[in-house]
């Protein structure tokens, strides 16, 4: 049975048809009736995930990829379709989400990890190996706000990969960091996979969705135009980065 089950999955969201910029332009909103367009971001998305399986998803940016994944981690609701998990989800999705820039790394990784399932007890324990893994021992008692970008990302990845519980959700984990650190990834990655962890990989990287993943999905413009091999989607994901962009759909809205 699929510890992921996706059937019939589409999202949409409303936007404002006229941008207001101006102050005279929001005090006339007031008295004048905003119109809206619905901008169909997911459009009858269905995928599953077995057990033990890394499955990749690819696709351009704004095809429904952060979409898709913030609904299989209950950030957002499906508009159409049904969702169903069978297992916990370590997601990594927004590498600002659960950090406190006012607390030094130790503490963020205390949160973090107990956030994603870890008993405080094991995340005490875990301290020292997560921060080794990002190669960021030198600033266990830096205030995040001092860390640079790369940095957040390390560390994040790194509680992830201790923390991983049944589903592991990696955006763009083989982009992050230098070949050093993108090795301790890959080698992380192949033991959790050997245990028989799920994975969900996302990634521009074909090499990555090739070496990875048995299966893939490949989103244009909100659907999925195709499910094969990892290869065979590298491929086509190759071929489509140069034709034009396909638009998200947009349905004509009412006034608000």
């Amino acid at each position: 049975m699929p510890v992921v089950e996706m059937r019939g999955v589409g999202k949409s969201f409303r936007i404002p048809s006229v941008r207001r910029d101006t102050v005279r332009e929001h005090l006339l909103g007031f008295v004048r009736r905003r119109t809206f367009e619905t901008l169909r971001v997911l459009d009858a998305v269905t995928l599953s995930l077995r057990e033990g399986e890394t499955l990749g998803i690819m696709g351009r940016n704004g095809s429904g990829k952060s979409t898709l994944l913030k609904i299989l981690c209950g950030i957002y609701r499906a508009d159409t379709g049904s969702v169903v998990v069978r297992a916990p989800v370590t997601p990594i999705l927004e590498l600002g989400i659960g950090w406190n820039p006012e607390l030094d790394a130790v503490d963020n990784v205390l949160v973090l990890a107990t956030v994603m399932g870890l008993e405080l007890r094991a995340a005490r324990a875990a301290v020292d190996d997560v921060l080794a893994f990002a190669g960021l021992e030198r600033f266990a008692r830096l205030h995040l706000k001092h860390f640079s970008s790369g940095m957040a990302a390390r560390l994040a990845y790194a509680v992830a990969f201790k923390a991983a519980r049944g589903i592991l959700v990696l955006d763009e984990i083989f982009a992050v960091g230098d070949a050093e650190f993108k090795a301790r990834c890959e080698a992380r990655y192949r033991e959790l996979s050997a245990s028989g962890h799920s994975v969900i990989l996302v990634s521009h990287d074909p090499r990555a969705v090739s070496t990875f993943c048995a299966r893939a999905v490949l989103l244009e413009g909100g659907r999925i135009v195709l499910s094969d091999t990892g290869e065979r989607v590298a491929e086509a994901y190759l071929r489509l980065l140069s034709q034009p962009t396909t638009p998200a759909l947009r349905v004509a809205g009412g006034q608000g």
